[in-house]
């Protein structure tokens, strides 16, 4: 049987002629028949419509090749059009966060082309973020994390071209003034129509995945698969706070949680885990907000659910 393939790239991250001999590869070592067509991306269609094009013309399965702004377009896409094809991913980013938390192979696109034509799929959730912007209400999905503070700001702070020559230790860089930005303000959240206990906050991040890079996890309980998606909120305020939040992380859901076996993520004074189905949230100033790395701009109120099931990735 001929698997129909659509392949939608990024130009600026790759070349099609190094992504089809890589796909070449693929189909030799898998023995299998692929009738591919190629989608570009743009800068005014990073892969929406690029999706809608290739499922269209009949693709069986779309893989991505790209960042993460490439697989959240994409991943956006599917969800909102329901459309029964299944989804691949080459990562070709800085992040590559999905890919990472997915466990696809990184740093060789041969290898990810192997994955996307023949491994077992599964189905994963889709977040949705609903943001009051300055132009007005928008409506985006994510496949990995939103939110506001430390990750936005060190993604708005950080270096482009730095990033281009050392990839994610750029997002190290700019932890520093990261740092100095986040300061705590006043929030009210309500999670699954229940006021949280916490007024006050300088991050907060909810998500479907948890690993970040260098295998960093911010949501040691986030399973993509579990039709809820997992919230944190950090309070931080000086040193003692800070000082509490590490151990939060590296100790209560880090060494601890593997040493005891913890079933769930613990909070702390400065640190407050949760799982939600739906989320609405308050600032009373706007922050930067972000999906799946990309800025979204400033915003004091959102709102977030998920989807469940939404995708079938490979």
């Amino acid at each position: 049987m001929t698997a129909r393939v659509g392949i939608i790239w990024n130009p600026s991250k790759t070349t099609k002629q190094a992504l089809d001999t890589a796909l070449d590869r693929a189909v030799h070592a898998e023995r299998v028949d692929v009738e591919r067509e190629w989608f570009e991306t743009t800068k005014d269609d990073p892969g929406q419509g690029a999706a809608a094009r290739a499922i269209e013309a009949g693709a069986d399965v779309l893989v991505v090749a790209g960042g993460d702004g490439t697989v959240r377009a994409v991943a956006e896409h599917l969800a909102q059009s329901g459309a029964d094809v299944e989804l691949g991913i080459v990562p070709l980013g800085t992040g590559n966060l999905l890919a990472r938390n997915l466990r696809v192979p990184l740093l060789n696109p041969a290898a990810a082309f192997r994955r996307a034509l023949s491994g077992e799929s599964r189905l994963i959730d889709v977040g949705w973020l609903e943001i009051d912007l300055e132009g007005g209400t928008e409506r985006h999905g994510f496949a990995v994390m939103a939110g506001f503070g430390l990750d936005a700001h060190m993604i708005t702070e950080t270096d482009d071209d730095l990033k281009d020559k050392v990839g994610w230790l750029a997002y190290v860089e700019s932890l520093g003034r990261a740092l100095s930005a986040s300061g705590t303000l006043g929030v009210k959240i309500t999670a699954d129509g229940r006021e949280l206990d916490r007024d006050s906050a300088h991050t907060l991040l909810v998500g479907n995945c948890g690993m970040l890079q260098a295998g960093i996890t911010l949501l040691p309980d986030a399973d993509p698969g579990d039709g809820e998606l997992d919230l944190l909120v950090l309070s931080a305020d000086g040193a003692a706070g800070w000082v509490d939040t590490l151990r939060n992380m590296v100790w209560d859901n880090g060494i601890k949680r593997v040493l005891a076996g913890s079933a769930s993520a613990e909070s702390s004074e400065s640190a407050t885990h949760g799982r939600v189905r739906s989320l609405q949230v308050e600032l009373t100033e706007p922050r930067v907000f972000e999906i799946d790395g990309e800025d979204l701009g400033e915003s004091s109120r959102v709102e977030v659910s998920v989807q469940e099931g939404a995708i079938r990735v490979r």
